[in-house]
């Protein structure tokens, strides 16, 4: 058995979701336990080099977490031959110049969603991807989640029968920042910073709707901004300029899905986001970690009686779907995946066209909301 290591280009890692689930809980919690087992038994180490504008964040960073190498220098970074892969997690607006760099550098690259701000941003890192003829990937988190990979083993099953109808519920108060601190960074409230509901969520629903059950034809949605008025972390006021908020129907063939995605909502339910799927043989209700069911033989016969309160428990007339698994955390199950794919010289399933996809969703979204109609997918990449 050999070790090989991949040095890893990490930028944007003094962020929140770039430290938090790509740094510790992925790359430095692959290192941390001895490396990857590739499929031939060798063993594959990964060594995170720390990018960024703050030199006194990358430092403190490094030192905490015993990593050698940081810079705020890109250029030098990718100029340095040793470096195999660069991962982007910097706010939407930054992403797309880095990461045509890095392909022109002959880089692998990993990056953050939304891959652009842009449809025609996106489909030119697909041509330069394509050009680079390195393997590339986008984070599609979700579907590597318990409650999501339990759903997609019930509907490989057939246990839905015909699938019906979809209704998906995802979001939480976001503080205004005023006399609580906001638990998002202010950048996600401001349009001209890449922020917004819409770019942000509707390429996750899009990938989650491809890998359950099928590419999305047409949106009808409705995006508003609810707060106008937020602070940001240095507690100063500014115009919330981007989408808060948004309300769509989908659909896929003859599934009609119902999602409501909103950081001005308080939450009435198990988890932050959760999926219920109807059939004609059964339905589920799924969030990141559960999963429950109700076949069609066991469900229950409510009579609609309005004179009389309910007696039925209806939340525990449904049984969860057990554990029988080893799960892993969504973010680094992916990295570990796309790593194997970058050894094996093997695209990897979620690549920029998947990403440009998870774009188009959003163009028509916000296409709809201004127009006030029903907009069909036009796809433009495989």
């Amino acid at each position: 058995m050999s070790t090989r290591t991949l040095r890893i280009a990490m930028n944007g890692v003094t962020g929140r979701m770039g430290y938090r689930q790509h740094l510790v809980r992925s790359v430095l919690a692959i290192r941390d336990a001895g490396g990857l087992e590739l499929p031939d038994g060798d063993r594959l180490q990964v060594e995170p080099v720390l990018l960024g504008r703050n030199a006194e964040k990358l430092a403190e960073l490094a030192a905490r977490h015993d990593i050698a190498e940081w810079s705020t220098d890109l250029d030098a970074v990718l100029a340095d031959d040793t470096i195999d892969v660069y991962f982007d997690a910097q706010v939407t607006s930054e992403r797309k110049k880095a990461i045509l760099k890095a392909l022109a550098a002959g880089r692998h690259v990993y990056t953050e969603k939304p891959l652009a701000e842009t449809v025609e941003e996106g489909l030119e890192i697909v041509e330069a991807g394509h050009a680079a003829g390195t393997v590339n990937g986008v984070v599609h988190d979700k579907i590597y989640l318990p409650g999501l990979l339990k759903l997609k083993r019930l509907v490989d099953s057939g246990f839905f029968g015909r699938v019906l109808s979809v209704r998906g519920e995802f979001g939480y108060w976001v503080f205004e920042g005023d006399l609580i601190p906001a638990q998002r960074p202010s950048w996600n409230y401001r349009a001209a910073d890449g922020g917004g509901m819409v770019l942000d969520m509707f390429c996750h629903w899009n990938y989650v709707f491809e890998h359950l059950f099928g590419r999305v034809d047409s949106v009808i949605a409705k995006a508003v901004t609810h707060i106008d008025e937020r602070w940001d972390e240095q507690g100063r006021p500014y115009r919330a300029t981007a989408d808060d908020a948004a309300y769509a129907i989908f659909e896929i063939g003859d599934v009609v899905v119902q999602m409501n995605s909103s950081w001005a909502v308080r939450v009435d339910r198990k988890e932050l986001v959760e999926f219920q799927v109807d059939g004609t043989h059964g339905s589920a209700v799924a969030g990141l970690f559960g999963c429950r069911v109700q076949p069609r033989v066991t469900t229950p016969k409510p009579v609609w009686n309005p004179d009389l309160p309910t007696e039925q428990d209806f939340r525990a007339q449904w049984d969860e779907v057990p554990d029988n698994a080893e799960f892993s955390n969504g973010f680094r199950a992916q990295w570990e995946h796309y790593l194997r794919d970058v050894v094996a010289g093997t695209p990897h399933p979620y690549d920029f066209a998947s990403a440009v996809r998870g774009l188009e969703l959003v163009e028509a979204g916000l296409a709809s909301s201004a127009e006030g109609r029903r907009v069909a997918i036009e796809t433009r990449t495989a």
